[in-house]
């Protein structure tokens, strides 16, 4: 069973939509996406959520970064960050290769920022809402 309407050409990026450093790392994957290689959703959203529970990820162990590619795999926490950065234009495609770093030791730093997210960067009340040039971006 696949969830329809899901871009099939497409990585995907479930984010925590309350999160004002997600947000910021959302805009930041935007600008360097020069082949429009992503699309987001929040993870907060009913997308998401169907999404995550297809998968496989119990979302009450996971407030973390998705990157889901439909029919083919899915990565989270660090490797998904890394995987990202693989695919972005520019220097940030370098740190894709720090990838060899084992998932337990690149988690430790990944877990700590995002146990401190709301504290350093805040959080909203509601998600993000896109602009009208940026919706196409967003499932």
């Amino acid at each position: 069973m696949e969830i329809e309407n899901l871009p099939k050409e497409k990585k995907i990026i479930l984010f925590d939509g309350v999160c004002n450093l997600c947000e910021s790392s959302v805009q930041f994957i935007i600008k360097r996406d020069k082949k429009d290689i992503f699309r987001f959703i929040a993870i907060q959203s009913e997308l998401g959520q169907k999404i995550i529970k297809y998968i496989g990820i119990d979302s009450s162990k996971t407030d973390s970064i998705i990157l889901y590619i439909p029919g083919k795999a899915y990565y989270y926490k660090a490797e998904a960050a890394l995987f990202i950065a693989k695919e972005l234009s520019g220097f940030y495609s370098l740190l894709g290769y720090l990838s060899f770093i084992p998932n337990p030791v690149k988690n430790i730093v990944y877990d700590y920022i995002a146990k401190n997210r709301y504290k350093w960067y805040g959080k909203k009340n509601a998600c993000m809402i896109p602009t009208s040039e940026l919706k196409a971006k967003f499932l």
